[in-house]
């Protein structure tokens, strides 16, 4: 892995841009909590309580695993929702006004956006690279920025291909290990009136994670400034391949994953299969009829690029608002790498991929009577969460760009192209970076 994917982010450092950015994004102000000195740890036999933002379910049940084990430091879990669904604004929001929690939950793709307004502590002030032994790696390197530290993983989304073997054994096929072999298993399965998969025109992470396995590399940082590179040989063999499968009616686009219509699609035999993250075996088990019906293989590969894809991912993040960030990093990194932490939170939470890559969790390592008595956590899972493009780099306004992205692909309904989706978002991300005062720049041909 390159340095400088993640420890230099923008051209002139998060740091130096970070007052320019509080303009165009709720901020707390425009002194950064990581310029002031060290906050010290709470007194011997003081009692105090973290509080912790987040949108899993039942985490106070974690929690409270936690709190008896460590009477002085409690902590309360207060649910939010989702991150885009209101619950990053409820961050921004109570930021702003001076308050907040101690910690929360936030995505990886959404921490450079917290850095700029200043909204997050840098862990390794208070001992964070003392514990990335404990977790995956190439996870780590999306918390890491400008040689500080802005989250603890806790989950990710390693990819496979989710299938249904009577469908395909119906046609004569098998899981197809490459691109080429899904296409060719699609064109089957449309002469029986069924889908292979669906795609959706109006989420472009699922784009963005085929793009990532075929080993692209959207924007880089640099000691300059972003490059931005969207219309890469592999972002473009994405687009020109969905493009045609498209073309082709091999998939629909009229369905969503895990819509209703998907749910009802699957369960009739209309949908076939699904190329989609660990987390995605809890969604698909609420398809009706379908247990002992459903296998789990690798995800088809490119000729180029990696074996598989993250599509997902979240951190437990101390917000700048915290007045004991050390024992916040202490908690997070309990939660999300011990056996207690990542057994709750998959038992109460179900939390996707466990950011240790030393403990996928004990309900995991076992056989699923739903996925056919497939041990496919240990089977697929665990090799594909080796097997990922760790040049990756999220950027600061990723959300702002997916939905650049996606308002581009649904002209594909009418008469537009991924193609030309991509290649226009591209410049209309250049744009916006140059309006928030962010160095940018197109890589040359």
């Amino acid at each position: 892995m390159r340095t400088l994917t993640r420890r230099r982010v923008l051209g002139l450092g998060l740091g130096a841009v970070a007052a320019g950015m509080v303009g165009g994004c709720s901020t707390p102000g425009t002194i950064s909590v990581n310029s002031l000195p060290v906050i010290p740890p709470k007194a011997p036999g003081e009692k105090i309580t973290l509080t912790y933002w987040a949108w899993l379910k039942d985490l106070q049940k974690v929690a409270d695993i936690w709190n008896r084990q460590h009477p002085d430091v409690q902590v309360n879990a207060v649910w939010i929702p989702g991150g885009n669904s209101g619950g990053y604004q409820k961050m921004y929001s109570a930021l702003a006004a001076g308050g907040g929690p101690d910690m929360a939950q936030i995505e990886m793709r959404s921490i450079p956006e917290f850095i700029l307004v200043n909204g997050l502590v840098d862990l390794a002030r208070y001992g964070a690279n003392d514990h990335a032994g404990q977790f995956d790696p190439t996870l780590w390197s999306q918390v890491s920025f400008t040689g500080g530290v802005y989250g603890v993983p806790q989950d990710s989304g390693p990819m496979g291909f989710y299938y249904q073997t009577e469908l395909l054994d119906e046609v004569g096929a098998k899981p197809p290990t490459n691109w080429d072999d899904w296409r060719a298993v699609a064109t089957e399965l449309r002469k029986v009136d069924s889908y292979l998969e669906c795609f959706s025109l109006s989420d472009a992470s699922f784009f963005c994670s085929l793009a990532t396995q075929a080993g692209a590399e959207w924007l880089t940082p640099t000691p300059e400034g972003w490059l931005i590179n969207m219309t890469d040989d592999a972002t473009m063999k994405v687009a020109r391949f969905f493009d045609k499968a498209i073309d082709d009616g091999l998939v629909t686009t009229q369905i969503s994953p895990f819509s209703p219509a998907w749910f009802a699609a699957c369960s009739r035999g209309g949908i076939a299969a699904l190329t989609g993250a660990s987390w995605a075996d809890a969604l698909i088990e609420g398809v009706a009829g379908g247990k002992g019906r459903w296998r789990v293989a690798p995800m088809p590969r490119w000729d180029t690029g990696f074996g598989s894809s993250y599509w997902g991912g979240s951190t437990t993040a101390v917000l700048s608002s915290s007045r004991h960030p050390k024992e916040a990093l202490e908690f997070a990194v309990w939660l999300n790498s011990s056996p207690e932490g990542v057994n709750g939170l998959i038992e109460n939470s179900g939390i996707g991929w466990s950011a240790n890559p030393a403990l996928i969790g004990t309900p995991r390592q076992q056989p699923s009577e739903f996925f056919s008595g497939q041990d496919y956590n240990q089977e697929i899972f665990v090799p594909a969460a080796k097997q990922q493009n760790a040049d990756w780099s999220w950027w600061p306004i990723t959300q702002q760009s997916f939905n650049i992205l996606a308002d581009g692909f649904r002209r594909k309904a009418t008469d537009g192209t991924l193609v030309d989706a991509v290649a226009d978002a591209e410049k209309k991300i250049l744009t916006a970076f140059t309006n928030k005062g962010l160095s940018i720049r197109k890589v040359s041909a």
